[in-house]
């Protein structure tokens, strides 16, 4: 663990420059270009953790490192005033075999920069970074301001976010940077994998003997797939199931025994996970398993400040059917970033330029409103 955070208050900081937008602007995508050139696939972060260190250091900006997480606060950081949180991650999914570019070369193309994890989330990082930046060495915000670029997010690893929150300051609201056009996700669906196991009695195919574990599971896949939950979110409409694998069988003459399959679900914050998973047990013969009960789903009221600062910038709000870091999170959250969430894990990802610049604008718009 690195830390070179000095105590809230403390008043051995050198003063922060007052950066243009455009030259934040030109500083993020820099970083931007810096951080595709880096492989940094989830839990080998740890090169383009140095970038951001770096960047930091460069700015007289102290941070505090934790494995691969980078965080730092404002530099009039009072303990008596409410926290902000500004996230995003740097670690990236592996390039699929589609790329016709090199996924690690930052190629700039008609307004666009090309290269793994510009879109997601790097755009949506350096952006945050740059807003930080502005805000950094202002005196008299009403609140403070925590930025944390985090690892192991694209994997919903235990080493990122969840990893370093006992050691940030109780957070009262987070905005985490995600592709969204600058429009707000204000709820986000919670995920839950469910391992499911039907049980039977083998036998020989040829013969009437055996319990078929195989008829079971169809069974149990009928109930999920035609039994919805009643309760519908008004901003993630219902839950969502899908069944995404399933095993058994061993020759064509075996009565399998035994029938695995795993339950994708997409959940709303009308139940919790633990009542979903108790309904689908109470209503089905198979064993059910979670992975975890950790990605929760997560929202913010419409009314709350942060919120109706976007609508007042004509940003529109809407419910995510993806999962983020705001599923670790217990306070309210908004999903909010440059770039688009069709381009994420897609060959040949990009994010254009101005979506940067427009990124920074907004995101300091709408935080002057509250700050």
């Amino acid at each position: 663990m690195k830390n070179n955070l000095p105590r809230p208050g403390s008043t051995k900081l050198k003063q922060l420059t007052a950066y243009s937008l455009e030259t934040q602007t030109e500083a993020a995508i820099d970083l931007l270009k810096r951080l595709i050139a880096t492989p940094s696939l989830s839990r080998e972060e740890d090169r383009t953790a140095q970038l951001i260190e770096q960047f930091f250091r460069q700015r007289s900006i102290p941070y505090k490192r934790t494995k691969n997480n980078v965080w730092t606060h404002n530099r009039f950081f009072d303990p008596a005033k409410p926290t902000l949180l500004l996230n995003s991650h740097h670690d990236t999914v592996k390039p699929n075999a589609s790329w016709t570019l090199d996924p690690f070369q930052p190629i700039e193309r008609e307004g666009k920069l090309y290269g793994l994890g510009s879109n997601d989330a790097g755009g949506c990082l350096v952006s945050l970074i740059g807003t930080f930046c502005h805000f950094f060495d202002k005196k008299d915000l009403a609140y403070n301001i925590v930025m944390a670029a985090t690892a192991e997010e694209e994997i919903s690893g235990r080493e990122g976010l969840e990893l370093i929150l006992p050691e940030l300051p109780p957070i009262d609201f987070a905005i985490v940077g995600e592709p969204t056009q600058m429009h707000l996700a204000v709820a986000e669906k919670g995920l839950l994998v469910l391992d499911c196991t039907a049980k039977g009695k083998s036998g020989h195919a040829a013969r009437d003997e055996g319990d078929n574990a195989i008829y079971y599971a169809i069974k149990d896949i009928e109930w999920l797939t035609s039994n919805p939950f009643p309760k519908v979110s008004p901003t993630l409409g219902p839950i969502k199931l899908s069944v995404t694998i399933i095993n058994a069988g061993s020759q064509h003459n075996v009565v399998p025994d035994t029938c695995t399959f795993t339950v994708d679900v997409r959940a709303t914050e009308q139940y919790t996970l633990e009542e979903i998973i108790e309904t689908i047990r109470k209503n089905i013969r198979s064993t059910v398993q979670p992975r975890s009960i950790r990605l929760k789903p997560s929202s913010i009221p419409l009314d709350h400040p942060i919120v109706q600062a976007g609508i007042a910038l004509k940003r529109e709000t809407y419910g995510s059917p993806t999962t983020s870091d705001q599923a670790l999170l217990d306070c309210p959250s908004l999903k909010c970033g440059p770039g688009h969430s069709e381009r994420s894990h897609t060959a040949d990802e990009f994010i254009y330029l101005r979506e940067i610049e427009e990124g920074i604008e907004l995101y300091i718009r709408m935080l002057e409103q509250i700050l």
